[in-house]
């Protein structure tokens, strides 16, 4: 859903933008929230929840950012 769906309609129109570093960690912030929505939380061997980390998010979307992306576009 978020390789599919949501992360082409961000993406739309990249190839004009200009990646500033304000806009890139604003769009760093919206790709985590959307992964932590998707994923949600992870339950430990204790039985407690609790969020994911930007590492467990990172390798479940295998390095595959948003910025990486648009800089192969």
């Amino acid at each position: 859903m978020h390789g599919s769906i949501i992360r082409p309609t961000v993406t739309c129109g990249c190839e004009v933008w200009v990646l500033e570093e304000t806009i890139k960690d604003k769009l760093m912030v919206f790709e985590r929230k959307v992964l932590r929505n998707i994923f949600g939380p992870k339950k430990d061997r204790d039985c407690t929840w609790r969020i994911q980390t930007d590492d467990e998010l990172d390798e479940l979307i295998r390095h595959k950012n948003v910025i990486n992306q648009i800089k192969a576009q």
